[in-house]
């Protein structure tokens, strides 16, 4: 077996342990397969009944927590985790299967369903069909946003993201969608140079409020939005489509 790199999965058998570095995958593989998780990042808020060990984030965990727990499989992303953690882990003998940064929506999905069905021998969750049908369509584009995902320094949503995808399925054009970078650093000045009506501000990575985001776009409208309904590719896409169609 082979993970989106094209690196090979060692597996000897259905894993019956695994150890998640990815908040999304953590909880579609615990809506998929309830209790097969035992370690998760500070930053894997859901199923929020999960209650197993904390390895720390995503970025830097600490790793020798990860080797403590021997589990049958490591699951990480492409875009989310080190790899020079990934093959420390490697080394000492464990699988790990790295997705990929998915650029769009479908893709995402893809790598979750082979994931779920092939990495972990799960049944077809009822969720990712049921995702999969609601955004397989592309809406007119009705407004063009820019999507801002930090602030000191401003960083925003660039190329081939999947959360731009999941806008553009939503009918909002990313601003950015044609810089070289998938997540440029633009100043202010540059930001309000652009032509938008519309700014997306999620929770998450950075924690965007009523009170903290909007007043840099005065007299543009604005939305806040779930980070998790935005960024993630798991079992909240079901209800992404609803919340975010809302907001925006």
């Amino acid at each position: 077996m082979i993970d989106d790199l094209g690196e090979p999965v060692p597996l000897t058998d259905q894993p019956r342990t695994v150890v998640s570095l990815v908040p999304s995958l953590t909880d579609a593989i615990e809506a998929t397969s309830p209790g097969l998780v035992v370690g998760a990042t500070d930053y894997c808020t859901h199923p929020p009944t999960l209650d197993v060990p904390r390895v720390g984030g995503s970025k830097y965990p600490r790793v020798d927590d990860v080797l403590a727990l021997r589990p049958d499989l490591v699951v990480a992303n492409a875009e989310e985790n080190r790899p020079e953690d990934v093959e420390r882990i490697r080394a000492d003998g464990i699988p790990v299967w790295v997705t990929a940064a998915a650029a769009t929506v479908p893709e995402g999905l893809g790598s979750v369903r082979r994931l779920l069905t092939q990495g972990l021998a799960a049944p077809e969750p009822a969720w990712l069909v049921e995702a999969e049908d609601l955004w397989r369509d592309v809406r007119p584009t009705n407004a063009t946003a820019i999507v801002p995902v930090w602030r000191r320094p401003w960083v925003v949503l660039g190329r081939d993201t999947f959360a731009g995808d999941v806008l553009l399925r939503l009918g909002v054009a990313n601003a950015y969608a044609d810089d070289p970078d998938r997540y440029p650093r633009p100043t202010l000045d540059a930001l309000h140079a652009k032509e938008f009506d519309l700014v997306v501000l999620p929770d998450e990575p950075y924690e965007f409020t009523a009170d903290d985001g909007p007043e840099s776009f005065p007299d543009t409208r604005y939305a806040l939005v779930s980070g998790r309904h935005l960024t993630w590719c798991g079992p909240s896409l079901v209800e992404a489509h609803a919340a975010l169609t809302a907001a925006l």
